[in-house]
């Protein structure tokens, strides 16, 4: 069968009389959802017959004309040949209205679930017609399309064509701050001119008050000298684009900028982007994927085009971090009676009340959470997202106040791989101050009594043994590889091992120690640095190379 979209040009001579009425009430509930709904996977598949039918080009054979709002004007032609063999939206579909179901394609090793779509290649089977000469039997599909592709050229009822789809997500914004748009509106004519070169960069006017205006216009409307100017080529009076852009337009090629930032004369020098591009990690949430990193993409590829930038692509390697959670809560049940119901319990948890219960409360039994007071009871344990409606934000400063900028830092690798979503944990970052604290001691020594420390260090100027080389070397090549993976939790638990085995030595090398200082500041600069100066070292250790391992 064939499908329209709703939308559809040609629809209203598609349709007969007799379907009209039935195709006109689908088409007016259809332009009431959003794209997005359409286009879900899961929701049902509807659609009406338009009364209609089409030949086949290639068989000969009549098949139906359908109208279904998950075919999109904007896909393709607005017009699909179903598939339902092997398309599962077009499956579901002739399932539901028992339109015929005909296998053109086989898997490679001829095993399929007869009652799902096969959407992967194979093997065409079916697909011969002596009306037309066209016989594909025996192809793989991908080269079957491109034979049929040349087919339908050549005979004249079609042609190849590359369709590019771009999702807008609100590009222009209604509000004062934000890159302006580099265009103006003649009055005359309406008609949209681009600025020219010279009178490039447009920027923002000085406004004292951009709040909102009140009758649905942008707040640079009120900059009435600003938007009221004249097109330079012509003379005509025109008036300037008055929403702006959406504030990370220029975050779209800042990359490039920052290698010749003070750049008068051009966006970037070629030889520095040369030296400096691509990017060798770039690093940031999922919700970049759709915003900042899709549309430096694009960027990119254009500047590449008009012959900017020496690379097509921008990036090397993507990693997308994990979100750090708040802490776990602990919900327990009681029902109407307010006794205590367990979380495994047979009767429905949804007519019970809810309770938050404290941590000193519960205890762990193997991998569940049980009250204290009563073992019998087990818990719901979760995670959520830190949100202000939830109140379970952790504030960095009260952190950095408590524990130090290092520990913060440090917890925050420890917590487990780079790209996982982790769960916060007081008492986890007490744990690694309390690392710190140990490393301090062993480079400086206990603390007097007053609590204040000694000057200088507690390491010596010997020769090292074997067995303490052995030691610094075998974390060092934990430690680099670690970093080279991003897994810098299992780098930090090297570290503490290192600092585990130091404490039993009878002495303290310098050239060992300071090696290990030098491990250890990309994970905790501060205290690295201090130590590094009290380990005698009059130049910063930012200017040190990286320890290689033996």
């Amino acid at each position: 069968y064939l499908v329209v979209a709703p939308e559809h040009v040609l629809l209203p001579s598609l349709t007969s009389e007799e379907q009209r009425a039935h195709v006109e009430e689908y088409t007016e509930v259809a332009a009431r959802k959003s794209e997005l709904e359409r286009t879900e996977l899961q929701k049902e598949k509807t659609g009406v017959f338009s009364g209609s039918y089409a030949k086949n080009p290639a068989t000969g054979e009549i098949i139906p004309i359908w109208v279904a709002d998950y075919v999109l004007a904007s896909y393709g032609t607005g017009a699909i040949m179903a598939v339902p063999a092997h398309d599962s939206r077009d499956h579901e579909f002739a399932l539901k209205y028992e339109l015929p179901i005909i296998k053109v394609v086989s898997p490679p090793n001829g095993n399929c679930d007869p009652e799902e779509a096969y959407a992967d290649d194979g093997i065409m089977i079916n697909s011969s017609s002596s009306s037309s000469g066209l016989n594909i039997n025996g192809m793989l599909s991908q080269d079957a399309a491109l034979e049929v592709t040349s087919w339908v050229e050549s005979n004249g009822f079609g042609k190849k064509k590359v369709n590019y789809k771009l999702r807008d997500w609100l590009f222009a914004r209604q509000r004062y701050w934000g890159e302006p748009f580099p265009v103006i509106y003649l009055d005359d004519t309406n008609e949209m001119v681009p600025l020219t070169e010279n009178q490039l960069p447009l920027t923002l006017p000085e406004l004292d008050d951009f709040t909102p205006t009140g009758t649905g216009e942008p707040p640079l409307t009120k900059a009435a000298d600003w938007v009221r100017t004249t097109d330079v080529l012509t003379g005509k009076p025109a008036r300037r684009e008055t929403s702006t852009m959406p504030q990370w337009a220029g975050s779209c090629w800042y990359y490039l900028r920052f290698m010749d930032p003070k750049n008068s004369s051009t966006l970037v020098d070629k030889a520095k982007e040369s030296y400096w591009g691509p990017v060798d990690i770039y690093v940031g949430g999922a919700e970049h994927s759709v915003l900042h990193l899709l549309y430096a993409r694009f960027w990119h590829k254009v500047l590449y085009d008009i012959g900017v930038v020496s690379t097509k692509e921008p990036f090397k390697c993507l990693i997308n971090q994990g979100l750090i959670l708040g802490e776990v809560e602990y919900t327990a049940y009681r029902d109407n009676e307010g006794k205590w119901v367990s979380a495994d319990s047979d009767s429905s948890l949804s007519d019970c009340i809810q309770e938050k219960v404290p941590a000193d409360k519960i205890t762990k039994v193997g991998d569940n959470y049980v009250l204290k007071d009563d073992p019998n009871i087990r818990l719901n344990a979760r995670a959520y997202k830190m949100s202000k409606s939830r109140g379970n934000v952790i504030n960095p400063d009260d952190v950095v106040s408590e524990y130090g900028a290092d520990s913060l830092r440090l917890y925050e690798m420890f917590m487990g791989p780079l790209r996982d979503s982790k769960t916060w944990s007081t008492g986890g970052i007490e744990g690694v101050h309390r690392f710190l604290g140990r490393t301090w001691r062993l480079v400086v020594g206990a603390p007097l009594p007053d609590g204040s420390y000694k000057d200088g260090t507690m390491v010596t100027d010997v020769e090292p043994t074997f067995e303490q080389l052995r030691v610094l070397h075998k974390c060092m090549a934990r430690v680099s590889e670690e970093i080279q993976e991003t897994r810098f939790n299992t780098a930090i638990s090297a570290m503490m091992e290192f600092v585990n085995a130091a404490y039993k030595w009878d002495t303290q090398p310098k050239s060992v120690i300071d090696s290990f200082v030098l491990l250890l500041s990309p994970f905790a600069p501060h205290l690295a640095e201090e130590l590094w100066f009290r380990l005698g070292h009059a130049q910063s250790l930012a200017h040190e190379q990286f320890p290689e391992v033996n």
